[in-house]
């Protein structure tokens, strides 16, 4: 998704930028959800079930705020906020609401969060059960960067995105791998049933990732595996993807993929996000 990779340090002083006010809206109220039951094999290590206040922060012990309006490497229209109109909890729910308002230059804002520091893994199974946004020049994602620049700056160490979505393809979904130096990808889609989209239900995006092999699924649907990759950055296969990764999830408007928003574009726009759950194998 974001192909700027930028110091943690950087990111964590974003915590403090920034404040502009509060403002909650009705939530969606998920469907029954599953109690953090591990896969076969797995044991829980990280989670966030979002049972906070309703208008409160996330939990500032589990996610970082990155702040900005620099377009992120990605031509992106958004100021990135850590303010709760754009970052709040709802009805035991994330909500990462895009707005179209004018802030430091910027015509949208929006929130994107991170777990540096706070959750870093190699390897493991990273699952989100969401409701995603639908208009034109939307682009949520959930994915994943390496904590540690090992093999060179992006892509030579690493991306992966568990999941993104386009407003102009409301029931599609990518994975994605990018790796080397020049940029290599490898990646494909995920459809829902003629007529369904993404924005209609909550839906559970999971990525399992091992030792020389990642995998992609969408309501526990397998739609891809992914075991050939390489680093220009000088190490062994499965670089660049043995070292640990943080999880990102944001809401940009625009961009160089999405197109900008239009005069069918309505907002604001909302992701709910009901869970995020990191697991890994038990020994």
């Amino acid at each position: 998704m974001k192909r700027q990779l930028l110091p943690a340090l950087v990111l964590i002083l974003a915590l403090s930028g920034c404040g502009l006010g509060v403002g909650v809206e009705s939530t969606p109220g998920p469907t029954a959800t599953a109690s953090p039951i591990p896969p076969p094999g797995y044991h829980l290590v990280w989670s966030d079930e979002f049972d906070g206040p309703d208008g409160s922060a996330p939990d500032p012990a589990k996610w970082n705020h990155s702040v900005g309006g620099n377009g992120w490497g990605n031509g992106e229209l958004e100021y990135y906020s850590d303010s709760t109109q754009n970052a709040f909890l709802s009805n035991g729910m994330l909500v990462i609401q895009a707005r179209h308002e004018t802030v430091m230059g910027r015509d949208y804002t929006s929130a994107r969060l991170n777990t540096i520091v706070h959750g870093q893994w190699k390897y493991g199974r990273f699952e989100i059960r969401a409701k995603l946004p639908n208009t034109q020049g939307i682009w949520p994602a959930f994915w994943l960067l390496p904590a540690e620049a090992h093999y060179g700056n992006w892509p030579a160490s690493g991306e992966v995105d568990i999941m993104e979505l386009i407003g102009s393809q409301p029931g599609r979904v990518y994975g994605t791998a990018h790796y080397g130096n020049p940029h290599q990808s490898t990646g494909t889609y995920y459809d829902l049933p003629t007529g369904q989209v993404f924005s209609d239900d909550f839906h559970i995006f999971s990525l399992e990732w091992k030792p020389g092999e990642i995998r992609w699924y969408v309501d526990g649907s397998l739609y891809q595996t992914v075991n050939s990759w390489f680093t220009s950055g000088g190490g062994p296969f499965p670089a660049p993807f043995d070292q640990e990764f943080y999880l990102i999830l944001n809401v940009a408007v625009g961009g160089n993929w999405p197109g900008s928003p239009d005069s069918t574009s309505i907002f604001p726009q909302s992701l709910y996000v009901d869970y995020v759950r990191v697991y890994q194998e038990s020994p």
